[in-house]
């Protein structure tokens, strides 16, 4: 798959605003962020349902809008809400699809990877949500595809049908095939990902390894405010100040060890006991935090503008409004 600055537009709105990434044979690539960020709007550009406004999409050097039938055959895709009839068995419905799908496994041997064997023949209405899950996943990899595409895989999955699904998962990897994850369980996107891609309002804000994106991101050391003790009472440490999230206060540091030493000197100089302390590497949940915490900021200054945009049409509408009724009729101005 290439992407080349791909954007999407709905009317006005530019919902992607130029990205680019590449994804080869047996990569998974985990595409993150906020809502509204342009995640769907993507996975729906890079499915073949809606073409780019501008910039290239290529999956199998083909672009999948207009050569939506061809790509298909070689793609599955796991969506957020699978749409089946309830009427129908677990084993019926994977009958049916395999209908239409060319070179797909047998029905039991199709079970047997999702661990729904025991539930071939109740039908999908009876169903825990987990299940409905698992039977997506079943079907988006009838044919073991190419290019898998998948939309939140493990919600409301119990951790051992976590498991289940990433071990098969693996395993279509190890045979070649490519995969795009989106999820909002970011410890397995770290764990799992060769590389992610975090979009913020319609853009990639960060992208490469996981290493990469944590490159100079440092330690946190976090602990609870030492009792009768503000935030501004506490130390920098290596010239970091703290924050406060959640009641605690956070360090963010280039290393924990030498910062870790002037806490403990400190405390130890005010006769205060560091209970709680907290030590811990950055992840991709604080760089999704950072985000999302930036596109808060960013919505909130642009509604002060537009508040500050209107209050001032609306005093030149007053303004002009009284200089109108203070001119009598039929005098020039």
């Amino acid at each position: 798959m290439e992407v080349v600055d791909l954007r999407r537009s709905y009317g006005d709105y530019e919902a992607v605003r130029g990205i680019s990434f590449s994804l080869a044979r047996g990569e998974l690539l985990a595409l993150l962020g906020t809502n509204g960020a342009g995640k769907t709007t993507t996975l729906e550009v890079l499915e073949g349902y809606h073409p780019p406004t501008s910039g290239s999409v290529r999956v199998f050097g083909l672009d999948p809008f207009t050569a939506g039938a061809r790509v298909r055959r070689r793609t599955g895709t796991m969506l957020q809400e699978g749409g089946f009839f309830k009427e129908l068995t677990v084993r019926e419905t994977v009958d049916c699809w395999r209908t239409f799908t060319s070179g797909a496994r047998p029905t039991a041997e199709v079970l047997a990877r999702v661990a729904l064997e025991p539930k071939a023949g109740t039908r999908v209405g009876q169903l825990s949500g987990g299940e409905r899950r698992r039977l997506d996943l079943a079907l988006a990899v009838l044919n073991d595809p190419e290019l898998l595409f998948l939309d939140e895989p493990t919600t409301g999955l119990d951790p051992e049908a976590r498991r289940t699904t990433w071990r098969l998962v693996e395993e279509l990897r190890a045979a070649g095939t490519a995969v795009v994850l989106t999820t909002h369980y970011l410890e397995e996107a770290q764990q799992l990902a060769d590389r992610v891609a975090i979009m913020d309002r319609g853009l990639i804000a960060a992208a490469g390894t996981v290493g990469e994106v944590l490159s100079g991101r440092g330690d946190l050391i976090t602990l609870p405010l030492p009792p009768g003790r503000p935030l501004a009472a506490l130390p920098e440490l290596t010239g970091a100040a703290p924050s406060l999230a959640d009641g605690r206060a956070v360090y963010r540091v280039p290393r924990s060890a030498p910062a870790l030493a002037a806490l403990h000197a400190w405390a130890a100089a005010q006769g205060i006991e560091l209970d709680g302390l907290e030590v811990r590497s950055s992840s991709l949940e604080d760089v999704f935090l950072d985000l999302a915490a930036h596109h808060r900021d960013h919505t909130a200054e642009h509604a002060d503008r537009a508040v500050d945009s209107d209050r001032g049409h609306t005093e030149h509408t007053d303004r002009t409004g009284r200089a109108a009724r203070a001119v009598p009729e039929g005098a020039s101005r």
